[in-house]
């Protein structure tokens, strides 16, 4: 998939430090969200900060998607809150040899069972 580039002023958030994606990651890449832990839906993303390979989340927050950006990550780049970072971005995508849940199932041989629910 096409990796993104932009320029994102580095946000200091209630939570955590991000910057604002200029893009839907879902529509772009034409992948879903997924659940990345409790009450937080997004998408696995890997890129280059400044120079520096990183991997994190894009997620929503009102109608924008934000890219989270680790304290370990800005210490590295020397980044300071209100620093413009140059950003390139693609999604993590699943590996394509191991299929859904829903194609495991259709495709198992004769007696295997498997859980409902």
């Amino acid at each position: 998939m096409k990796s993104e580039r932009f320029k994102a002023v580095l946000l200091e958030g209630h939570k955590e430090t991000a910057v604002e994606v200029p893009l839907d990651p879902g529509t772009r890449w034409a992948l879903p969200a997924t659940r990345l832990w409790s009450g937080r839906h997004g998408h696995k993303v890997e890129g280059k900060l400044e120079g520096i390979h990183f991997e994190s989340v894009v997620v929503s927050r009102g109608r924008s998607f934000y890219l989270v950006i680790g304290e370990e990550l800005r210490t590295s780049a020397g980044l300071a809150i209100g620093s413009e970072v140059q950003i390139t971005l693609h999604p993590v995508v699943p590996s394509a040899s191991r299929p859904p849940a829903a194609a495991q199932r259709r495709g198992s041989p004769r007696g295997t069972r498997h859980p409902t629910g």
